[in-house]
């Protein structure tokens, strides 16, 4: 029984792709024109967000590298210490909305250097789960769709992170200390 639910498993995605293609058949979209106009357009999307996401990355590695990222964190100790977010984690904080890979290795030196079931690794990981980068994805999605003005959605998005990064750090107290 285990058996055949494991090759049920791997066979759900090839199975769910020969459905929509089959489905497409019977109601005649012409399936192979169609997915060539498709990829047309994603790549014309990828064209069109390149350069915000080569200045957003380039930024970050100029942030990291002259020292401005361990200059805020020690302007923000207070504040974070404040939130109870450990003073170890607010790096992760500070550039998990900004850059997802660079909050990635940041992440990992945590991991490697605290352990993950130390307090350290553990809100480093629900800060890492339950965060988003915030200025990538609005840069990408509001790149992609030609949109200009994002009134009230960096303000939100960026509410929402402050609420993620300070209940990672109560959720992990409240659980596991």
């Amino acid at each position: 029984m285990n058996g055949m639910l494991m090759n049920l498993g791997t066979l759900m995605v090839p199975l769910t792709v020969a459905g929509i293609i089959g489905y497409a058949f019977v109601k005649g979209v012409p399936v192979f024109e169609t997915f060539v106009e498709g990829a047309k357009e994603g790549l014309e999307v990828a064209v069109n967000i390149l350069p915000a996401l080569v200045g957003l990355i380039t930024a970050v590695g100029m942030f990291k590298v002259s020292g401005g990222l361990d200059l805020l964190t020690w302007a923000l100790e207070p504040f974070g210490k404040l939130l109870g977010l450990p003073r170890e984690v607010l790096p992760l904080a500070l550039l998990r909305p900004v850059s997802g890979s660079g909050a990635l290795v940041i992440f990992n030196d945590l991991i490697s250097t605290y352990g993950p079931d130390s307090l350290i690794g553990r809100v480093a990981s629900v800060m890492q789960g339950s965060t988003e980068t915030t200025f990538y994805t609005i840069a990408l999605y509001y790149g992609a769709a030609g949109i200009k003005n994002t009134r009230h959605t960096v303000p939100a998005a960026l509410s929402a992170d402050l609420t993620g990064f300070i209940m990672s750090a109560f959720m992990v107290r409240l659980f596991f200390y």
